[in-house]
């Protein structure tokens, strides 16, 4: 789940059923959302329109990257569509996106056209020269949590000495990821993958950071949509039994509805810094 490899919440990769324009069926189970496909697309710009995520993620990653002493590279890794790509760009000399999915490099060939785009996965991927921030966002939803030392690791390892790796999560007590653990069982922490990295002595910097987002909309029907796009964590396709969506519909109208009408989903990120020390 998450907001973005530059992708949003949901992470399905398997198959959809789409409902339709309005997509407001009560009944049968939460849909597996496939990146690539048109229910996923409808939820994800329904996600956008309704979320303060992009100006307030965009505006603390503004201040980030505007206090670095160097702002030669930037790498995105799991850029997704490129929207904060291309924020982040306009303060680098030169930028290098990582996105194995083809469909989402189209989007991000078009918001970014001067990035150099590798469509490889982290394990495969070499980036030409170290950046000086690198930023890896909503990617770990789709490694296994016992991989996020290693995988970090490597990323870490293409950051400059005195650059900065930022690491962006659904935080585990956001109402958004409670609502994932309710009905998949599954949560996210980056605390521990934080304190692994600050044992590594004093060449790392290490904080942890919380920006609190919504998602508000009018309409319940929107709500759910967003909501199932929101429980399509990685290992959803996976569970035995898929959640009913008349459940997760009254769990919008239970835990989301506000006293002034309409519905409003927190959907609270950390974003963790690791600065390298300059050599």
């Amino acid at each position: 789940m998450g907001t973005s490899t530059g992708a949003g919440t949901g992470a399905g990769t398997g198959t959809e059923t789409d409902r339709g324009k309005d997509s407001d069926a009560a009944s049968g189970p939460v849909r597996v959302l496939d990146v690539s496909g048109a229910a996923y697309r409808r939820a994800f710009e329904l996600f956008l329109a309704g979320t303060d995520e992009k100006p307030r993620t965009h505006a603390r990653l503004t201040e980030i990257a505007t206090g670095l002493d160097r702002r030669r590279v930037l790498l995105d890794v799991g850029a997704g569509e490129g929207r904060t790509t291309a924020h982040l760009a306009q303060y680098f000399e030169r930028t290098v996106a990582v996105e194995p999915s083809a469909a989402m490099r189209e989007k991000l060939r078009l918001a970014c056209p001067e990035a150099l785009v590798l469509p490889e996965p982290i394990a495969a991927a070499d980036p030409p020269e170290p950046a000086d921030l690198v930023h890896l966002s909503h990617v770990l939803y789709y490694v296994p949590p016992g991989d996020w030392l290693g995988t970090v690791g490597r990323v870490l390892d293409w950051t400059a000495p005195g650059g900065t790796l930022l690491v962006v999560l659904q935080n585990p007590e956001s109402p958004c990821m409670r609502m994932a653990a309710h009905f998949t069982g599954v949560r996210y922490d980056l605390r521990p993958l934080a304190e692994q990295l600050a044992e590594r002595g004093p060449e790392y910097a290490v904080a942890l950071e919380t920006l609190e987002l919504h998602y508000r909309t009018d309409r319940l029907e929107e709500a759910v949509d967003v909501a199932e796009f929101m429980v399509n964590v990685a290992e959803l396709a996976a569970l035995d039994r898929l959640p009913d969506r008349a459940e997760l519909t009254a769990y919008v109208e239970c835990h989301f509805a506000r006293p002034d009408g309409g519905y409003a989903i927190g959907h609270t990120q950390d974003m963790l810094a690791v600065v390298r020390a300059p050599r």
